[in-house]
């Protein structure tokens, strides 16, 4: 019986994809910690969390389109709609508990007619969401005649500065909506039918799955977590932008994809969305704390976004 050599096992690159978003928010963490000694202060590190909670809110809605192999573009106008609502309504006289459903029951109206053209009536998910973003923003920019509308809140500058001890109300947020994510994809028949799905519609249809019922669901989610984040960047700014917010809309697909989330759908990781979320707003914060042009900082995130579509080639 003849001995034979041991074959040197192959890199993986579609486990190392998986584990992109946490090995590079090490790799960041400890570069901007080497540059300035005022990254890693216990006041920045809380602030950054703070403003990365509002992207993991967008992104873990963007993780419902995503999962069913799909994508929500609209988000970027979504966001600032439902900013907006809150911001009008608000103004208007409307009780601030009334206005934060109306804004967030405003980006759920915007969900269900993306996931009504893309489940039922089949249209492709990117020229939906696409003119969806266009729609959306020019009723924004109608609604507030394209001004910054101030919304003066106690409670809302509470819920953005505050805590319980030196956790923040926005951590608890943002946790929540992880826990609430989680449980409906891993733990829910609603989950299995999702990710089923994205990992093949015809034969989940096959499988008795209601498919367009199903791809009607993941967008309406993912709009009613972004009405939340709308009512959380309210908080934080002290007021409604109505501008396109391109930025979250790139970062929080950038931030699901290195998460671990497959674009070809039927893969998702709520941890990784998270961690992805986190990452993105550390490059944004690093960068100004050394000084670096706000330019740049925008290349920055376009590479980090076509590193996620890269990473994306590698993963089943």
């Amino acid at each position: 019986m003849t001995a034979t050599a041991a074959r040197p096992r192959s890199f993986d690159l579609a486990r190392a994809a998986d584990y992109a978003a946490p090995g590079a928010l090490v790799v960041v963490w400890v570069a901007f910690f080497i540059a300035t000694p005022h990254f890693l202060t216990l006041s920045n590190i809380g602030d950054l969390l703070v403003a990365s909670s509002i992207l993991a809110v967008l992104a873990l809605g963007q993780q419902f389109a995503v999962v069913v192999a799909g994508i929500d573009l609209s988000v970027g106008a979504n966001l600032p709609w439902a900013a907006a609502l809150l911001g009008a309504t608000a103004t208007a006289g409307v009780p601030l508990g009334l206005a934060i459903l109306i804004a967030i029951a405003g980006s759920v109206v915007v969900g269900l007619v993306n996931g009504f053209l893309v489940g039922y009536l089949k249209m492709t998910d990117f020229i939906v969401t696409l003119g969806s973003l266009s729609v959306v923003s020019g009723i924004t920019l109608l609604l507030t005649e394209g001004n910054t509308v101030a919304v003066s809140s106690s409670f809302l500058q509470a819920i953005a500065l505050d805590g319980i001890g030196p956790v923040r109300w926005f951590w608890l947020i943002a946790l929540a909506a992880a826990v609430l994510v989680w449980f409906t994809l891993f733990r829910t028949r609603a989950g299995t039918h999702l990710l089923a799905v994205g990992g093949g519609s015809d034969a989940a249809l096959g499988s008795g799955i209601p498919v367009r019922r199903v791809r009607l669901a993941a967008y309406a989610a993912s709009g009613l977590l972004c009405g939340v984040a709308g009512v959380m960047l309210v908080a934080r700014n002290g007021g409604a932008d109505p501008s396109l917010q391109t930025n979250y809309l790139l970062s929080s697909i950038a931030a699901v994809v290195l998460g671990g989330s497959s674009l070809f759908g039927g893969k998702a990781s709520v941890v990784g969305s998270v961690t992805g979320a986190v990452l993105l707003t550390s490059l944004v914060n690093g960068f100004t704390i050394i000084g670096i042009s706000q330019y740049f900082q925008t290349i920055a995130v376009g590479a980090v976004v076509l590193l996620a579509a890269l990473l994306a080639r590698f993963r089943k």
